[in-house]
């Protein structure tokens, strides 16, 4: 399989000769052999494992994205991405900076939401004067 890894504005890995993809999704973890049937699956944040003969295993951080296997290519669009070698440390930097900023994300929403909310009931008011 061919694997690439796409972050919103670069190309964060593109390896040849994948042996298996190994991802997690919501329902948990997600394998992909390379004769597999073409899917597409929604990602979420978590650790991303891919093997090759060259590299061996390797682990990758990866925010919640896409993958979508079709023929032997495989890509997987994300967030953000980060790679290492110490998966202890993956995991920590997946607990630590991705899930934190969702809730972040999530609090930053529902503040515009409220925002948005109030603006609406008094522009409606002051379509009614």
């Amino acid at each position: 399989m061919k694997l690439k890894i796409l972050l919103p504005f670069k190309v964060f890995a593109e390896k040849a000769d994948v042996l298996r993809i190994v991802s997690e999704t919501h329902s948990g973890s997600f394998g992909l052999l390379p004769h597999r049937r073409d899917c597409v699956v929604a990602l979420e944040p978590g650790i991303l494992i891919y093997e090759t003969e060259a590299d061996g295993e390797v682990f990758v951080a990866v925010d919640g994205g896409v993958l979508v296997k079709t023929g032997p290519d495989v890509r997987v669009s994300v967030r953000r991405a980060m790679g290492g070698v110490n998966l202890g440390q993956l995991r920590q930097a997946v607990e630590q900076e991705f899930l934190v900023l969702d809730a972040r994300e999530q609090n930053v929403r529902s503040v515009l939401a409220k925002l948005e909310s109030g603006f609406l009931r008094r522009f409606a008011t002051f379509q009614h004067d």
